[in-house]
């Protein structure tokens, strides 16, 4: 195992321990068995480090959707599911930066001059849904933006509550649950809908 990896590693343990608002770098580098300016050859700052620990030592979020392929239904539950693991998972590394707002600030500054944020996955799935909707798998009149938000803010609120309570990883159920209800918006009448899935007035199960 490399360098950068060991000290992902160490990062990931400490933060997932203590919080990343009381990590260090040093105590990090420490860790990892090296020097703090070794792992600055690695990583820029703590928000790039991180950034590296969500993406890489977390449950995948936001992984690449490609208009066209799989079914929508199908997208939007793989979504929801990696959406519930990540937010179990990284609330507790996230969860003291909220009490203090300076760090917070800082933070989210940092997160934004890497092109990054809470607010991306939501991006991302919204332009999903758009262009899914451009080819005619999504209906004419559905709200992307509105669908995005309303199925990644209940895996946020979800994620919370399962972490609080100590609950396993979510389970493809729990992520189908979530994205029922949102299906008779989103899908074009008469698409298929999944067998987790109300079927439509009159009956149709198409």
């Amino acid at each position: 195992m490399n360098a950068r990896e060991r000290i992902l590693d160490a990062a990931a343990e400490i933060m997932r321990g203590q919080g990343a608002a009381r990590a260090t770098t040093k105590e990090i580098a420490r860790a990892a068995g090296y020097s703090e300016a070794l792992l600055y050859k690695h990583f820029r700052d703590k928000n790039e480090l991180l950034l590296k620990v969500l993406k890489e030592r977390m449950p995948p979020m936001g992984a690449a959707l490609v208009p066209g392929e799989g079914t929508v239904r199908a997208n939007l539950v793989a979504t929801a599911r990696d959406g519930l693991r990540f937010y179990r998972e990284s609330f507790p590394m996230m969860a003291s930066m909220a009490s203090q707002p300076a760090l917070m600030a800082a933070t989210r500054d940092g997160m934004r001059s890497y092109g990054a944020g809470p607010h991306e996955p939501v991006r991302r799935l919204a332009a999903y849904l758009e262009a899914e909707r451009d080819l005619g798998r999504v209906a004419a009149g559905a709200d992307p933006a509105a669908a995005a938000a309303l199925l990644l803010g209940a895996c946020f609120q979800q994620g919370f509550l399962a972490y609080v309570a100590e609950d396993p990883p979510a389970s493809e159920e729990a992520a189908a649950a979530l994205v029922a209800p949102l299906l008779p918006a989103l899908l074009p009448p008469g698409a298929t809908r999944g067998p987790h899935d109300d079927p439509p007035p009159g009956g149709d199960s198409r």
